[in-house]
């Protein structure tokens, strides 16, 4: 494989999943971990990604607040739009953090009356904007690799709290294998969420379909709302309609 065709591998794993691990590559591309850690930093010298310990992040990840970094920005607005009528006033409402999330906050109507609990400083600092809407943020460690806070206390929070929906984005989501990721620490933090909320909706741009990852988090049944940016009676969604699961 031309080692142009593996930076593109690589930045599209990057883009679909915000971050990628250097061992899931090797695995990928049928090459060496020393492979690897050269393209790697090739596109970190190019600024197309940013290099961490064991893999790699995305600059859009890693720089939420740049929108013109965002990966597949619209079709995020999208979604941002179409879950915007699930949130009520005077809802409890939980969510976690990344680009997603961020762009369906700031689609919040202004007059929003509503309490946040939030894993995200980024969400948290966006959701502050609005002057009707209490912002909780949940402190414990920081991870540098998901930009949330995480670890024991925060897993202890989170199971205290009884929100009414959880806001979710996903690494991969798949039919058979539900919602995956690859981080240990993220999957219990997403279980002890979506244990922690009376209705789940997660956030996924199509391109995440159909994928799955080495972590699972939950199957579909787990989950209340899909959101994606394809028309809800797409095909591609078909194998997504269960009976417990509304596609928007």
């Amino acid at each position: 494989m031309l080692k142009k065709e593996r930076h593109d591998l690589i930045m599209r794993q990057i883009n679909l999943h915000n971050r990628v691990l250097t061992s899931d590559l090797v695995q990928l591309l049928n090459v060496s971990e020393d492979t690897i850690r050269r393209d790697l930093q090739e596109l970190a010298d190019n600024n197309q990604l940013i290099k961490v310990h064991g893999g790699a992040l995305s600059t859009s990840y890693q720089s939420s607040f740049n929108d013109q970094n965002v990966y597949a920005r619209d079709a995020k607005i999208c979604i941002a739009k179409k879950t915007i009528p699930l949130i009520k006033d005077g809802m409890v409402i939980l969510t976690g953090g990344g680009t997603t999330i961020i762009e369906l906050v700031k689609q919040l109507p202004e007059n929003l009356q509503a309490t946040f609990f939030t894993i995200s400083p980024f969400v948290a600092i966006e959701l502050a904007k609005y002057a009707k809407i209490e912002v909780i943020l949940i402190g414990g460690l920081f991870s540098k690799n998901s930009q949330v806070t995480y670890g024991g206390h925060v897993i202890t929070q989170l199971s205290e709290i009884n929100a009414d929906l959880c806001l979710l984005g996903t690494s991969a989501m798949h039919p058979v294998n539900g919602l995956t990721d690859t981080d240990w620490e993220i999957n219990q933090l997403k279980k002890t969420m979506l244990n922690s909320c009376k209705f789940a909706a997660v956030l996924c741009i199509s391109e995440k379909l159909n994928t799955t990852q080495r972590l699972k988090v939950a199957p579909l049944e787990n989950i209340h709302y899909l959101v994606t940016e394809l028309d809800g009676t797409s095909a591609e969604l078909d194998p997504y309609r269960i009976k417990s699961l509304m596609i928007l």
